[in-house]
């Protein structure tokens, strides 16, 4: 398996870190622990809305082992958390961006936000002093429903009195009310994408200290981009210069999204750690990552499709009421637009889109990017459309599908998206043919004899993974470039060390990339090692989310190859007398055109940090080069998803009993990665679609607080995924052909869940199932149908 001559992509190897994760030799933040380790507690408010009146911390201060305690007084003069993407209104005005404080200062805006925050010698001195902390609170009304609270009498922040944060719209308003006049069948559908705790594997946590030697700060944290919280945090937030500060993200256990932002604690405690002047640290316990974890999804959405006798479809538009929460986090504002109301058109030729999306802000836990992150609120709208419009006109759901589907590429979407290839016709006929679609009606026959009732859904999505490209993004309201860097440094011996921006939390990076390197010089797998999370070692990077790593951070990291390559042939064209444009590189060995003279990889390595007979004049010393990629387009993942269910219409209870799925991902790097990938992803859409919701009662206290109450999905609720990634239409604008897989999952699987339990429930007149289709809900949903 590790024989260069072989190749490395495309090839199922098994995965490099998993030595030291499976032998208890990772290294988390809480691991961390430096010496004088001094330990933060947060005091977090009760309440959802109130007044801070006056705070009493003496005794706690007077505590033993207490070396400080902070409040939002000592703080005020500290820059607020920002946000990362500026929304612009309908009527052109910019969104409302309240200040967000890293303790808070004059009020509590949900439960859970920072009041106080005590450094003490143990953690166990730390939570005894805050426990002495009077706060005197004046209870305010809080805004908890997503669906009312523009229409709330109470306002979150003064700023924004209608709690509105924008109003922002996307698509052509007239060309698709006048499609919609003269359309022949319109479908409707009201219903709520519930939210979502990400609970990674491994909560939140940060650990950082002051150097008094040299004025500088050092933060270990769970991060999935440290160079731009570095950024963000130093320039935006403390006002200390960005190279003053080190940010190490060490393996990260999972993200899903909520580890990418910049948090107030960890802010907290690089602010604190110089007035201590000892290192502070501070990891979640579950109950805080539940109650100040930034959320998913939280819509509230009408959505329409027009379409015409032969089921063409005309136009499609919606509105949505999107939750914020009690703050702006760091990329919330464009995931229900850039990154949900651009994806409406799916795989379908649809002419005409409108998408009017209204922000709320609510006092409740800030809601941003998880896994999918406005792709799986498109995917969800759009083909539980498609699938109710089938039923409704009495035709095949995959049928109306393939009448609809986008045939030609490179194609414009009518939302701003230009698709440069895809094969949508491929994976639907191969995931039934995986499924076994043509066996459906015997198993169905056969539920019934059980009392069981059978039935099944079609979910077709694409996404749009490594935002791109910068002036675009710029023009649409980033605050942030999205390229991404990559340096190779090879070593005199002819061993590979790469740095990159990409931030591995699970996704097997230091895998993947090390075939990518391989491959490309043609040396062994154990001759590569890859380098991230420190912003002291790595030239400089944008992280990892939207499924971008390999498609922008693995290009990157190609480019720089090719520079390490261009200086090799010439150095070996010096070395065997001949002309530059004569050598070729293969197979880890540069080559002089039609001749057998050649040079291995590390001959050339080794000339190039031992210049004896080197060509000073014209060539450095060294080997060592670094690129920067700003991708020209997204990517465009796509697949086909069929799931079987089985209801029992006496209790509710849903078991998935079949899941197929079938995606192109372009080229793929890893087989075996990928597919775990997907597996992990199909997990998290299941528990979106059966089991997960978080809910907040009317006073805005978090009722899904734990495990107990919070119902994530295990083992025993997952069937045997039946996954194949199809041979692919490679991405054409980066040179490795791929487009990125992690997010795919958690996109397809709940419409086609929800899709499938709808069918399953059709006959008794269900036209929806709202998410988390739980027993108790899905019960009701059969009793209200049997009423009527």
């Amino acid at each position: 398996m590790n024989d260069p001559k072989a190749g490395f992509i495309g090839r199922a190897v098994e995965r490099k870190e998993d030595y030291r994760f499976l032998t208890g030799a990772g290294q988390y933040t809480d691991d961390v622990t430096l010496p004088n380790q001094s330990y933060g507690y947060f005091l977090r408010s009760p309440h959802a809305h109130a007044k801070i009146k006056s705070i009493d911390t003496s005794a706690a201060k007077k505590a033993p082992g207490v070396l400080g305690v902070f409040t939002g007084k000592d703080v005020a003069s500290v820059g607020g958390l920002p946000c990362g993407w500026l929304i612009t209104s309908i009527d052109g005005t910019p969104m409302k961006e309240p200040r967000h404080p890293i303790i808070a200062e004059q009020k509590v805006l949900h439960v859970g936000d920072q009041v106080a925050l005590v450094v003490a010698d143990t953690l166990a001195q730390a939570k005894a002093a805050a426990a002495l902390i009077e706060v005197d609170y004046e209870i305010l009304p809080a805004v908890v429903d997503t669906a009312t609270a523009a229409k709330a009498k109470t306002a979150v922040h003064e700023i924004a009195a209608d709690n509105v944060c924008y109003t922002w719209g996307c698509g052509d308003k007239a060309a698709t009310d006048a499609a919609f006049a003269k359309a022949a069948h319109v479908t409707k559908l009201t219903f709520v994408n519930n939210r979502l705790i990400p609970n990674a594997i491994e909560p939140r946590a940060a650990n950082a200290v002051y150097n008094r030697a040299d004025d500088s700060y050092t933060l270990y944290v769970t991060s999935q981009n440290p160079h731009v919280e570095r950024l963000l945090m130093a320039a935006f937030v403390l006002g200390i210069p960005e190279h003053k500060l080190r940010v190490i993200a060490p393996d990260v256990g999972g993200g899903f999204g909520s580890k990418i932002y910049l948090y107030a604690e960890e802010t907290a405690l690089v602010w604190a750690s110089r007035r201590i002047g000892r290192p502070i640290k501070w990891t979640a316990e579950r109950s805080e990552s539940f109650l100040a974890d930034a959320h998913g999804r939280d819509h509230v959405t009408t959505a329409e499709l027009a379409l015409d006798r032969d089921g063409k479809f005309l136009a499609l538009r919606e509105h949505t009421t999107a939750n914020m929460g009690a703050y702006l986090s760091t990329f919330a504002s464009c995931i229900p637009t850039i990154l949900h109301s651009t994806l409406l058109a799916g795989q379908y030729t649809t002419p005409a889109i409108y998408s009017e999306i209204q922000a709320v802000f609510t006092n409740t836990a800030p809601v941003d990017a998880y896994r999918g992150a406005g792709r799986p609120e498109a995917t969800y709208l759009l083909e539980r459309l498609v699938e109710t419009a089938a039923r409704e006109l009495k035709m095949d759901p995959a049928e109306l599908r393939r009448k609809n589907f986008i045939r030609t590429f490179p194609y414009a979407t009518p939302v701003g998206l230009t698709y440069d290839t895809g094969d949508y016709e491929a994976t639907l006929n191969r995931v039934q043919e995986i499924a076994d679609v043509k066996g459906f009606a015997k198993r169905k026959a056969e539920s019934a004899k059980k009392g069981l009732l059978r039935g099944l859904g079609y979910a077709c999505y694409i996404e749009a993974c490594g935002i791109a490209p910068s002036n675009i993004a710029g023009a649409l309201g980033a605050r942030a470039g999205l390229f991404e860097a990559g340096e190779v440094r090879v070593h005199p011996t002819g061993k590979v060390t790469i740095y990159t921006g990409s931030h591995s939390h699970g996704q097997g990076h230091e895998t993947t990339f090390a075939q990518v390197v391989a491959d490309k010089l043609g040396i062994s797998l154990d001759d590569v090692d890859i380098q991230h999370g420190d912003t002291g070692k790595i030239l400089f990077g944008m992280g990892t989310y939207g499924s971008r790593s390999i498609a922008v951070g693995g290009t990157a990291i190609v480019k720089a190859l090719d520079k390490v390559i261009a200086k090799g042939k010439k150095i070996a064209a010096h070395l065997l007398e001949a002309s530059d444009s004569d050598i070729e590189f293969a197979n880890g060995e540069f080559r002089v055109a039609g001749t057998d003279r050649k040079k291995a990889f590390a001959e050339i390595a080794l000339t190039a940090y031992v210049p004896h007979n080197y060509p000073l004049d014209k060539l450095e010393p060294g080997l060592n080069e670094n690129a920067f990629y700003d991708p020209t387009n997204f990517t465009y993942p796509a697949g086909s998803y069929v799931c079987e269910v089985e209801v029992d219409p006496a209790t509710g209870q849903v078991r998935i009993d079949r899941f197929a799925a079938s995606d192109d991902f372009g080229n793929v790097i890893n087989p075996m990665i990928v597919e775990g990938q997907v597996h992990g992803g199909l997990a998290q859409g299941i528990g979106q679609a059966l089991l997960e919701g978080c809910i907040y009662n009317e006073d805005g206290q978090l009722v899904t607080g734990s495990f107990m109450d919070y119902a994530m999905p295990r083992a025993d609720d997952l069937p045997h995924f039946m996954v194949e990634t199809a041979k692919g239409t490679p991405c054409t604008h980066n040179p490795l052909g791929v487009k990125g897989c992690g997010e795919a999952g958690a996109i397809g699987a709940p419409p086609a869940v929800i899709n499938a339990i709808v069918d399953a429930l059709a006959h008794l007149g269900v036209r929806d199932v709202p998410m988390p289709a739980s027993p108790h809900n899905v019960w009701k949903t059969i009793q209200a149908a049997q009423k009527h």
